[in-house]
């Protein structure tokens, strides 16, 4: 006796999509949850520190010194020494109002010390106390 009458049985469907999304959930979980640092395998009481915030970078002047000892600072066009004190007021020119700037001093290989000199000894007359110097890398440590 066939009580179901003469229907087409369908073929059972697996739906991996839940399947799925259970196991991106647990992946997830899991990747949350572990430990990656091998010094979590010791009990650590870090010390404690009051740190100042991040600072942000300083304005930069850019200092040009060329072989022939031709001075530039920043956008303006470029010149030859007269003084320090003339060195100094365009240093205080093209720092403006900012916070603290740093000098960068580009000096050509050439260039003689006494030139370089006078831009450090102009910096400091203008107040400015960060001064640091360009440098490129040799082509023997670029391999």
């Amino acid at each position: 006796m066939n009580l179901r009458g003469q229907r087409e049985r369908d073929d059972p469907e697996i739906n991996f999509i839940p399947l799925i999304d259970v196991l991106l959930v647990i992946l997830i979980f899991l990747m949350v949850t572990t430990t990656y640092q091998r010094i979590a395998e010791l009990q650590i009481t870090l010390p404690q520190a009051n740190a100042d915030p991040a600072k942000e970078r300083p304005r930069e002047i850019e200092v040009g010194l060329d072989a022939q000892g031709r001075y530039k600072i920043a956008r303006d066009p470029s010149f030859t020494f007269t003084s320090v004190d003339d060195i100094a007021e365009r240093l205080k020119r093209a720092a403006g109002d900012a916070k603290d700037p740093m000098v960068v001093i580009n000096a050509d290989a050439q260039a003689t010390h006494q030139s370089v000199v006078h831009v450090m000894e102009a910096a400091r007359a203008a107040g400015l106390t960060h001064i640091t110097f360009a440098t490129q890398a040799s082509p023997s440590a670029a391999r």
